[in-house]
């Protein structure tokens, strides 16, 4: 069969006769009904990543058929396959370890399933960086539909949402501010709706660096999960594919080194989850491009915040929504941004701000000249602590805190940190610093969003709100606070983290971008020299376990297994 095959003719089965693979591919397809006219057609795929564990994705059946509907509007045939489905809260031992399986599988079954084009559709945090990885490699035509985010609910009057207000009332509780009772009342209220979080966390901000890039139809970033509108977004997404498995253009020529530049823009500009650098860099592994913090810290202290929206701001999604999405975003950002990258719909991003709606009067984003947090809102910080760098989004952190020295309490691990963080006679003060190791890729394993460290209790029950953290852990892009992240490399591969006592005094310089154990060298080198990595845990002998932890990379990689990246790296981000 010819390398130019299209629909069924693709990817044929091996059996040493191409003729006699195709006929028995169409003898089988035929029992699903079809006809010689639809098996003609061109082949659009749809990743079906609906389940009943994820409540982010429980409008995927509705999408899929509005995808499928557009699709044959267009003349295609829609043919939906379902892959790994990832809830950040119904995945143990974190869905950041499973991202790289959901990455695998899309990518596998892209290679392997007849198709001209895909449609991904995904959601929650970890799922649309596992699409974008697959499709990066995979290289098939392809356009991501995302679920769309909540609508925010109400408790006692007040608009409220997931996942920024979960973690302040439930700070509350831990001091004794709410009861049981109302606890439990507001969890009911907190996601009144299916989608994915209504502030700018993860998943929102992924969606939003997926529109910018060009991965996704223009508006479809900020869409609600529950509106029309969402419906329609993922029909045109449909009909869309059927134009580019015509026109064959691939994900490489996409997603290109500028384009994933103005991702790291919209990134900062809408003061989005750290977890998006970690993603970024993942997706950039797969191109052969590797993401240089000193250039993104530099282009951070030139991109404002913008975006007036939880955690760093005021407002929910479905503000953002009613403020035209993604619209004012990019217009605000044009001076900043490169507009001459092709995206899905062929135009480029200056054509498409060229045909962007009539900006009208609205509060949640801002001009470049009135942003609501200057100089960055993630910034790289270097120093003996900060290893190959480690990153903290200061436009969510105590402004008091940014530069502050004090000293460290250590919690060795996710369990050491549940066992004494409450203890009574835990040593720890508000000046101290919390340090929790040994919950990175390797450590934990899977690096979960354990970086939010709570407030000690009996702090938490005399008003303190925030203290400085450090760990080589991720936070939720819901999360706030004067929290250090991503120290790598982690302190079970021997990082910095690792040789941190009890006592020793840190410095934290965030407007000098520092980050310092301050112990003299040569009793670090002691400490250093020390060292020995832990005994490899019963469980990782076999299975994703074993090859996750022989093959999963440092958090400047994107935490991608290494035999998936393109090494070495052709190219730096951002440009």
């Amino acid at each position: 069969m010819s390398d130019d095959a299209k629909g069924m003719r693709r990817g044929l089965t091996r059996y040493g006769d191409a003729d006699f693979s195709l006929y028995l591919r169409k003898a089988f397809i035929k029992a699903m009904g079809y006809s010689d006219d639809a098996l003609a057609r061109p082949v659009i795929a749809i990743a079906d990543t609906g389940s009943a564990y994820n409540a982010c994705h429980a409008t995927v059946p509705e999408i899929v058929e509005a995808v499928k509907r557009g699709v044959m509007l267009a003349g295609g045939l829609p043919m939906p396959f379902p892959t790994v489905s990832l809830h950040e809260s119904f995945a143990h031992p974190t869905s950041m370890y499973l991202r790289n399986l959901m990455a695998m599988d899309t990518e596998e079954m892209l290679r392997a399933l007849p198709m001209d084009a895909a449609v991904l559709v995904g959601g929650c945090d970890k799922t649309i960086p596992a699409q974008l990885m697959a499709a990066a490699s995979a290289n098939v035509p392809a356009i991501v539909v995302a679920t769309g985010p909540m609508l925010p609910g109400s408790h006692q009057g007040e608009r409220i949402g997931a996942c920024t207000d979960c973690r302040r009332f439930w700070a509350r509780f831990r001091a004794g501010a709410i009861g049981m009772p109302e606890i439990e009342e507001i969890a009911g209220r907190l996601a009144p709706t299916a989608g994915t979080c209504g502030v700018m966390g993860t998943a929102s901000t992924i969606a939003c660096m997926t529109e910018a890039m060009g991965m996704m139809l223009p508006g479809g970033a900020s869409i609600p999960a529950v509106h029309a509108d969402r419906l329609r977004h993922a029909e045109a997404a449909g009909t869309q594919a059927v134009r580019i498995a015509a026109s064959s253009l691939a994900p490489s020529q996409i997603m290109t080194p500028k384009a994933l530049s103005n991702a790291l823009r919209v990134l900062l500009a809408v003061g989005g989850s750290t977890n998006a650098v970690i993603h970024l860099a993942a997706i950039a592994g797969r191109l052969g491009l590797a993401l240089d913090y000193d250039a993104f810290d530099r282009i951070g202290r030139e991109t404002p915040v913008l975006v007036d929206l939880k955690p760093t701001g005021r407002f929910y999604m479905d503000d953002l929504h009613r403020a035209g999405g993604m619209a004012p975003v990019l217009r605000a950002l044009k001076p900043l941004l490169h507009l001459d990258c092709v995206g899905v719909t062929g135009r480029t991003l200056g054509e498409e701000i060229e045909r962007l709606p009539p900006a009208w009067p609205q509060e949640v984003v801002r001009a470049l000249d009135n942003p609501i947090h200057r100089g960055g809102s993630i910034a790289v910080l270097r120093g003996n602590l900060a290893g190959d760098g480690a990153i903290i989004k200061q436009s969510a952190a105590t402004p008091e805190l940014l530069i502050h020295c004090g000293p460290a309490v250590v919690f060795d691990s996710l369990e050491d940190l549940a066992q004494r963080i409450d203890a009574p006679d835990l040593d720890v003060t508000p000046e101290s610093v919390l340090v929790l190791r040994n919950a990175g890729p390797k450590g934990a394993p899977g690096m979960p969003e354990a970086g939010y460290l709570p407030i000690p209790r009996k702090l938490a029950e005399r008003g303190v709100r925030d203290m400085v953290r450090i760990s080589d852990a991720r936070m939720s892009g819901t999360a706030f606070g004067t929290v250090v992240l991503h120290a790598a490399p982690e302190a079970a591969a021997g990082g910095p983290l690792a040789w941190v006592r009890d006592g020793d005094p840190i410095a934290l310089d965030v407007p000098k971008r520092t980050l310092v154990l301050d112990v003299p060298d040569a009793e670090l080198a002691r400490r250093r020299a020390a060292w020995k990595p832990a005994a490899a845990p019963a469980d990782s002998a076999r299975g994703y376990r074993r090859l996750y932890l022989d093959h999963v990379q440092q958090a400047p990689q994107g935490c991608d297994f290494d035999f998936l990246a393109k090494v070495p790296a052709t190219g730096r981000i951002p440009v």
